[in-house]
């Protein structure tokens, strides 16, 4: 291949972009650095120094509070339950429902299709939806966390539009095989679709894992309680034992910034090791199933 010549204007574009964007992602990823540092610092030096990457005396304090119970480790394991289930079951409904949408001679499909589009634009609010959960029994159940949302309108309509971008030629081919609807789905559109499918898995994953108003509204019983409402009460708590410090100097204060720093963390990372499995199909995915309606 010949060496295709590059002119000094654009070798010094090119390096002027090269700079601002080194410089862009450090800024991006300092405020994590920072985060994480200070969860490992002592409140007296978070109050004390601005912004630092290194803290100058190490602790662990504030995850020793964390884990000083077992709470959290069963908070993370209902958090770890709710995200796998609950993207298994959006997965099956939304692969399943977009799959014979994608089909332009389906009976009723404009209909359908302007029926999702509507709940895309209203819904019934917040205490219509705890009434319906109320009514079938769905409250204080892991089940509230999941079933409620197990279909997204607008990711089922991008796989729908996936599903659609598929050569045709592929459908003639399996039925003359022998192949049936079921089996053409798992055996030709689900290979296929790899890059979409695991998309809308870290969407539909990050969606679960960060889900903290519902658990709020349907979930009474601390046992059950996600990760993220427990990490709440955490930080709440050492926030009221700043007060009981104060009242009873015997009472030993944790470190109430650097907890707030360490939930965070605690709350951030599970999900962002995910991330490197799936980023490769990330935007491949979301892509692929925009071009055409």
């Amino acid at each position: 291949m010949a060496h295709q010549y590059r002119s000094t204007g654009e070798k010094v574009f090119d390096m002027f972009n090269y700079a601002f964007l080194a410089v862009f992602g450090l800024v991006a990823i300092l405020p994590f650095i920072f985060v994480i540092s200070g969860s490992f610092a002592t409140d007296a030096e978070i109050t004390k120094r601005a912004v630092f990457l290194i803290p100058t005396t190490f602790s662990l304090d504030a995850y020793k509070f964390i884990f000083s119970t077992d709470t959290i480790v069963r908070s993370i394991g209902v958090s770890i339950y709710v995200t796998v289930v609950g993207t298994i079951v959006n997965l099956f409904f939304t692969v399943t429902m977009a799959y014979p949408m994608a089909r332009r001679n389906l009976m009723g499909r404009n209909t359908i299709l302007n029926l999702v589009i509507f709940t895309m634009l209203f819904g019934g609010g917040m205490i219509p939806t705890y009434l319906v959960i109320r009514e079938l029994h769905l409250l204080d159940t892991l089940n509230s966390l999941i079933l409620p949302g197990a279909i997204s309108a607008f990711n089922l309509i991008i796989v729908k539009n996936f599903f659609q971008e598929l050569p045709p030629g592929l459908e003639e081919a399996a039925k003359i095989d022998g192949c049936n609807e079921l089996g053409l789905l798992w055996r030709i559109v689900l290979p296929l679709s790899k890059p979409v499918l695991a998309t809308f898995t870290l969407f539909y994953a990050v969606g679960h894992w960060n889900n903290f108003f519902s658990a709020l509204l349907y979930i009474n019983d601390p046992i059950k309680w996600p990760l993220q409402v427990m990490l709440r009460q955490i930080v709440m708590l050492s926030q009221s034992a700043g007060d009981i410090s104060s009242m009873d100097p015997s009472f030993v204060q944790p470190p109430e910034q650097s907890i707030k720093m360490a939930v965070i963390v605690v709350g951030t990372i599970p999900i962002l090791c995910v991330y490197p499995f799936l980023q490769k199909h990330f935007a491949k995915g979301v892509l692929l199933g925009s071009i055409k309606g």
